[in-house]
């Protein structure tokens, strides 16, 4: 005798009140809170504080919060230990051009097998990308090399996530003013001078280091300030205004001087680190990056942009 026919389960799916979704029916594409916080098995005010935080992908809509799933899957392998998505590696933050000739070297290197991309948008823009999970990497350099240790921590302690962050030395920078060659002069002078200025936009390493500079020296920003005739959102940027005619000095590195045929008179050496989360650390492209820094060609090409110091490339100077 035959057995007989299977009959089809019509009760509701285990641990879901009142049938509202199958065993083998998928989440929504775009989840609500209730159903995100019920397929991370969270509580609803906890998936708030988290878009409070910038910490989930998260849009409104219609003044309601939605949460696109294909997001939250990698968010969530993002977050793990070390991350799955060893295939990118995204700094922002300070501008400097010997990094950014690393981060195209290796790019290179890898072709399409990852994405390794450098944005200079200003220490802390960098370090809020870096808190919003938005920036991978964030580069800082923050005052005079002797006082680093004290100010790079100070400045990573402002963001609540920096109990998950650590800070990995680059190199050592010479910082000071970059000049059009027919205007060099000791540094009293250029100061004194009716030269116009390119200036860096607040919150800038750049822009911390003209202040401190001035203050040292009795001299008055507002002065300085009302010389600009235009403000640079990188160092990058600040050297091209000079090459073009725009501006006759501004706050940079030796570095970027030499990159685009400037003059430079030396301030100071300042320490350039990586802001970066624990996981990331461990990412077989950041182990890259600095093994490029330490290649021969990175070094022969510093030796010729001019005031780098590598002695303590790649140590961990600190974490939470």
């Amino acid at each position: 005798m035959d057995a007989p026919a299977a009959q089809p389960q019509t009760g509701p799916a285990s641990g879901h009140c009142g049938g509202t979704r199958l065993r083998d029916e998928a989440p929504p594409r775009f989840m609500n809170v209730r159903q995100v916080a019920d397929y991370l098995h969270l509580n609803e005010k906890k998936v708030y504080a988290l878009v409070g935080e910038g910490n989930i992908p998260a849009t409104k809509v219609t003044g309601k919060w939605m949460f696109p799933r294909d997001l939250i899957d990698r968010w969530l392998i993002e977050s793990s230990y070390g991350g799955v998505l060893t295939d990118r590696l995204a700094l922002a933050g300070s501008d400097d051009p010997l990094l950014y000739r690393a981060i195209m070297q290796l790019a290179r290197d890898i072709r399409a097998q990852a994405l390794v991309s450098y944005t200079p948008t200003g220490a802390t823009l960098g370090l809020g990308l870096l808190a919003r999970h938005r920036a991978d990497m964030c580069a800082i350099h923050w005052g005079p090399a002797r006082e680093s240790q004290h100010r790079h921590a100070a400045l990573l302690n402002q963001y609540p996530q920096h109990h998950d962050w650590v800070l990995v030395r680059v190199f050592h920078r010479q910082q000071g003013l970059m000049v059009r060659r027919e205007h060099l002069a000791e540094l009293p002078e250029l100061l004194e001078a009716p030269l116009r200025w390119a200036m860096r936009q607040e919150g800038s390493g750049c822009h911390r280091f003209l202040q401190e500079a001035l203050a040292s020296r009795q001299v008055d920003l507002v002065t300085i300030q009302e010389r600009a005739t235009c403000t640079a959102l990188s160092g990058r940027d600040a050297a091209a205004a000079l090459a073009m005619g725009r501006a006759d000095i501004a706050p940079g590195s030796q570095g970027m001087a030499t990159e685009a045929g400037l003059a430079f008179v030396p301030v100071g050496w300042e320490s350039f680190d990586l802001a970066l989360y624990r996981g990331v650390y461990f990412r077989k492209l950041f182990q890259q990056l600095l093994e490029e820094l330490r290649q021969p060609r990175c070094r022969a090409l510093a030796e010729e942009l001019g005031g780098y110091d590598f002695s303590e490339l790649g140590r961990m100077v600190w974490a939470a």
